[in-house]
């Protein structure tokens, strides 16, 4: 029988070899084995498997995301077909899924690995985007191009004409993407725990001007209208379309697509609390820190790796 066989993902651009050597270190010591994508092959140690894309998702028992929200939500976009748990070490900014900091990591592994955690379960947009199928666990977004005039688009909810949009963008979003690009134009915050699917404008200029909820069983439809500008398309803030002139966008919501572990959910809440009350706050970062308390200041300011155990 295969031994447990763990994945990476790690952040695209930024040093994660500190927390791959923990990782590592501590797979030879619990028997445990690693894989990673084909192309992040160089990034890793040797012990660390190299497996293609389409196979990673299918070996692996649980990923580890290394990096910050968008690194998590590539993670969870790529095990959707089959979810598994999706363990998060925080490498960026201003992580809302992520709950693991790497000082923490050694002893998060073990109860990863002792199946001592809880799992949160995420929705995702299951979207056609002029024929092609796409995931969005946080948004799906038309864009305008800066001085090419502005989307125009219609929204249609269950095959019934709803009204139009004249804007800059327009976002829909999951529950859990509430607090990326949609909450930037001004859309509500939703609870992770509301089964919702949200369309916000952002700078509208005609026809629908506020955030649109709707129930995760309704089938929403966005098409371009004659006239409209080119449009970029963006799945989870990734362009995967450019210069869209015309054409459909039809969204799904699909429930438990994504399983986020989590080991203390109460101070999860609390810490994205405290980042959502410091996104309203017209501050540098270094002046956000003088707000948060000691201890998270402190730790903030060592952001030390451990040494294995």
């Amino acid at each position: 029988m295969d031994r447990v066989l763990l994945g990476l993902v790690l952040h695209p651009t930024r040093d994660v070899s500190g927390i791959v050597e923990i990782i590592a270190d501590w797979a030879a010591r619990h028997g445990k084995g690693l894989a990673v994508r084909a192309e992040d092959r160089h990034r890793v140690p040797a012990m660390v498997e190299a497996l293609p894309d389409d196979e990673l998702p299918r070996r692996v028992s649980a990923l580890i995301s290394i990096g910050g929200d968008g690194t998590m939500l590539g993670a969870l976009r790529m095990v959707v077909d089959d979810p598994k748990p999706v363990l998060g070490v925080h490498l960026g900014r201003l992580g809302f899924l992520i709950e693991v900091e790497p000082p923490e990591l050694p002893a998060a592994l073990d109860r990863l690995a002792n199946k001592d955690f809880t799992v949160e379960t995420h929705s995702c947009l299951v979207c056609d985007v002029c024929g092609d199928d796409v995931v969005a666990f946080n948004d799906i977004a038309l864009v305008r191009q800066p001085g090419a005039g502005f989307v125009t688009a219609t929204l249609a909810v269950d095959g019934q004409r709803y009204g139009y949009y004249r804007c800059d963008a327009l976002v829909v979003s999951t529950p859990t993407g509430s607090t990326a690009y949609s909450y930037a134009a001004g859309g509500p915050l939703v609870s992770p725990a509301t089964q919702a699917v949200v369309v916000t404008p952002s700078a509208p200029m005609a026809g629908i001007s506020r955030s649109v909820v709707l129930s995760p069983d309704e089938k929403i439809r966005l098409e371009l209208t004659p006239g409209s500008a080119p449009v970029a398309v963006e799945m989870d803030g990734l362009v995967i379309r450019e210069a869209a002139t015309e054409g459909t966008v039809d969204i799904s919501f699909r429930r438990e697509a994504g399983l986020v572990v989590r080991l203390d959910p109460r101070r999860y809440q609390e810490r994205n609390q405290l980042k959502l009350s410091l996104l309203d706050l017209p501050l540098l970062p270094e002046q956000l820190r003088e707000l948060l308390p000691e201890g998270l200041r402190e730790q903030l300011n060592r952001r030390e790796l451990p040494p294995p155990r």
